[in-house]
């Protein structure tokens, strides 16, 4: 890099006139705002100029823009400059999103009744616990939207979806309130979470090789038995116990060696064929 002196000044004062103090050659510089911010040694003056040279987009632009949501990447791509010259402007504002993304953390959602006494944060861990999240994994921010009013955003990742919940935040003097702004944020506040589930209903189909749940029930219905039936039943089995008895103590009893001429029924036994031939009676003899 060539080392150059200031000479003077060109008579109209619009440039600088500097030499090579080694070749003796001779440079001009404009003589603006840009020169002057360097001169006295404001770096953020020379920034901003640099971003209103540089691009169509002034500093309060950038702001402007990052306090809505936008990111620096957004707003260095389409203003066309480096990431540096817009992190120098959007650092205070980043700062301030921050703080409004932790202060609304600690607003209390409103309810029918009013204010409700736990904080966002605390509704929302308890909600992530119900469902299986980890909160600390998730990220909290916080903009202007066109109204002037603060809007607070919770992003986590679920598998391979990534979920977005927004609520409006008001500040006041007792932590401020929250209203939801979508049905996901809603879901994560909403006091009737742990409610059960509805039942499901039966699907009707036409295909013939479905089962039916009406074909087979899910109690068995035995018949009860009356006392008195029991009761009967046992006096019944006593009578015939008693004919029983009766019948055999008066029909005469049959020796060992000997066998009976009649059957089963009662009715005499027929003979056999063999004592028909033989001529010998059933009884033997």
């Amino acid at each position: 890099m060539r080392e150059l002196r200031v000479i003077g000044l060109e008579p109209d004062g619009s440039h600088v006139v500097c030499a090579d103090a080694s070749t003796g050659e001779r440079f001009r510089l404009p003589a603006d705002d840009k020169l002057r911010a360097a001169s006295s040694g404001d770096i953020a003056r020379l920034g901003q100029i640099e971003i209103q040279m540089d691009s169509q987009l002034r500093p309060r632009e950038i702001q402007a823009r990052i306090r809505a949501g936008a990111s620096v990447e957004q707003v260095a791509e389409e203003a066309g400059v480096p990431l540096s010259k817009v992190e120098r402007f959007a650092y205070p504002v980043l700062l301030e999103r921050s703080r409004a993304a932790e202060m609304a953390q600690g607003g209390h959602p409103m309810r029918d009744n009013g204010p409700a006494v736990p904080t966002l944060s605390e509704i929302v861990t308890r909600a992530f616990r119900a469902r299986g999240h980890d909160i600390d994994e998730a990220t909290w921010d916080a903009w202007r939207d066109e109204d002037n009013h603060w809007v607070a955003q919770l992003q986590w990742q679920a598998g391979r979806t990534t979920n977005s919940a927004h609520w409006r935040y008001q500040p006041d003097a007792h932590g401020g309130t929250i209203v939801a702004l979508d049905d996901t944020a809603f879901d994560l506040i909403d006091p009737d979470f742990g409610r059960p589930l509805r039942g499901l209903a039966t699907v009707a189909s036409d295909e013939s090789d479905q089962l039916e749940l009406a074909e087979f029930p899910t109690e068995v219905v035995v018949p009860s038995i009356e006392p008195e039936e029991i009761i009967e039943a046992e006096e019944a089995e006593v009578d015939l116990e008693d004919s029983e008895s009766s019948e055999e103590a008066a029909a005469p009893k049959i020796a060992p060696h000997q066998t009976s001429n009649k059957d089963k029924r009662g009715k005499p036994a027929l003979p056999s064929w063999d004592d028909v031939l033989l001529g010998v009676r059933s009884s033997g003899r």
